[in-house]
Order: structure tokens, then sequence, then C-alpha cells
């Protein structure tokens, strides 16, 4: 009687284990806030300005990285319920980060401002959505990458 009590409480242990480490992953967007300002619609044209607050201890990568394969590079993608007919993107260059482990690379630091050109179709004034596809690392003596993530940000 009691091993079998003591095999149900560590088979309880065991299964709430995975549950407890996944509750403690965190994701890139929990250290990333957005803002989105959208200029007037001018022709059919419209600069969408982004400006994304990075918690201090944390950078996200930017989206010329200078390295391959270490990391997913910050990437914004706009567009609408009506086909838009151009979008470009600038990004910031970021700032070099010396490293001997990864070897350098571009990162962005507390505020990163990217903005986006938009032609739209004649008569479209529609509301639009950016994708931002980011990650997020922590920085210091135990540096450590969260998961990546895509954030959905509407655009009235």
């Amino acid at each position: 009687m009691i091993r079998t009590g003591i095999t149900l409480l560590a088979v309880a242990i065991l299964a709430a284990h995975p549950a407890v480490a996944h509750a403690q992953v965190k994701k890139s967007d929990s250290v990333v806030k957005i803002e989105v300002d959208a200029g007037k619609i001018e022709n059919e044209k419209q600069t969408v300005t982004l400006t994304f607050a990075i918690e201090t201890g944390y950078h996200i990568y930017a989206n010329k990285i200078g390295q391959e394969n270490i990391a997913l590079p910050t990437e914004v993608t706009i567009s609408g319920k009506t086909k838009l007919q151009a979008v470009k993107v600038s990004y910031p260059p970021g700032k070099l980060e010396e490293s001997s482990v990864v070897g350098d690379h571009y990162i962005y630091r507390r505020m990163a401002v990217i903005e986006a050109d938009v032609q739209r179709a004649k008569g479209d004034t529609g509301p639009l959505k950016a994708t931002i596809k980011l990650q997020a690392c922590s920085e210091g003596k135990d540096a450590s990458c969260l998961m990546p993530a895509t954030v959905e940000v509407n655009i009235p």
C-alpha cells in the first residue's frame, strides 16, 4: 500500500514537471513592446512607423545580423485586405556587438524605429496589419536567448 502511494506520488510529480518547465519558457515578445504610428494616406502612399521598446537587459537582433544562422533577424511585413502595390521597409543598421563565441553581429538595444513606406491600391483606405518576427536575448555573463516570437499589430 505504501509502495503504491509512493509510486503514485512520483508519477504525479513527473507528470507535473514538464508543465512547470513549459510555464517558465519566456517568449521574445514578453520583453519587447511595439507601438505603431500610421501616417496619413496621401496619393495612395502611407508611412507606417513601428517603435520597439526593448526591456533593459535584453536586445533583439537587427534585420542584417552580419552572421548567418546565429539567431532570427528582426523582420517586418505589412499587409492589408486589399493587396498592397508595394511595401519598402527601412531598418536601422543596429549596433555592432563583438563576440568571440558567435562572431561579430548587429543588435537593437533599448529602442529601435522601423519605417515602412506603403503604396496602396487606388481608393484603398482599409486597415493594415504588421507582422513582426523577432528574437530577444538577455545580456551579461549568463546571457541566453528567449524563444522567437511572431507579433501581429493592427494598424487602423
